[in-house]
């Protein structure tokens, strides 16, 4: 093996490894709407949450992702689900556009498209969508997104057969330094998109984050993301804590 890839892919091999036994819905990410035209990457996420009515929601993804145009980002996952005893493996196929070049306009838009299917039976057919939003003033980037996500075949997280949620996200991220930016992230879910849950019954969750990228020449570099989100109400779990790490080449 060249000694130019030892490192990365060392990387990769304990990100793997650290992330068996933990939830993908814990280790939800915001999505971002830039493409970067012919950039692949290996993508590991994960997440965990303390306890919500007895449950600990754990899970972990890995995909592999590839920009085949200069608008068209497209990526597929394996990932596997526990919640409490209950354990789901899935495979997800994700598609992010670019609509608006790079600075064009005072906010950047894209949009995210994402399939789940189940590859063992105790879970259902899940297609996402919405719209992302971009801004930046100075070194202070700002993300929000608004997401849509309908389940198929069976009931949903929510027990309502075949309802269309709505959940939200947003980011402030000052970009200190390459290797080592920080800001706040936030994740929420709402309930059905026309019919939102009452107060009690939502999940919100805010707190900390840190990003960076170590550059490892000729198109390769090493980029990561973690937060640490706190619950408010008594649907969101106390704390989470999601991580996801790229390798880009």
């Amino acid at each position: 093996m060249k000694k130019s890839l030892q490192y990365p892919l060392s990387v990769m091999l304990l990100g793997i490894a650290c992330v068996q036994n933990v939830y993908a819905g814990a280790a939800d990410y915001v999505y971002t709407p830039a493409v970067e035209y012919g950039e692949r990457e290996i993508d590991v996420k994960a997440g965990a949450t303390s306890p919500v009515a007895g449950n600990r929601a754990q899970g972990a993804s890995i995909g592999y992702g590839y920009g085949a145009k200069e608008y068209w980002f497209t990526e597929v996952y394996l990932k596997q689900e526990r919640d409490g005893s209950n354990i789901a493996n899935l495979a997800e196929w994700e598609n992010k556009f670019q609509l608006t070049d790079t600075g064009e306009y005072p906010v950047d838009v894209g949009l995210i498209t994402e399939l789940e299917a189940p590859l063992s039976a105790n879970a259902p057919w899940e297609f996402k969508l919405g719209p992302l939003f971009q801004t930046e003033f100075g070194k202070l980037q700002l993300n929000g997104n608004l997401l849509f996500e309908r389940a198929f075949g069976k009931a949903d997280e929510s027990g309502v057969p075949y309802s269309t949620n709505f959940s939200y996200q947003w980011q402030a991220k000052y970009r200190w330094q390459p290797t080592l930016e920080f800001g706040v992230q936030g994740l929420g879910d709402m309930g059905k998109w026309n019919d939102w849950a009452k107060q009690a019954d939502q999940s919100h969750r805010i707190g900390p984050a840190v990003f960076g990228k170590f550059a490892l020449g000729n198109r390769r570099a090493i980029r990561y993301n973690a937060a640490w989100l706190f619950g408010t109400g008594n649907a969101a779990p106390d704390n989470t804590f999601r991580m996801q790490v790229e390798y880009e080449f």
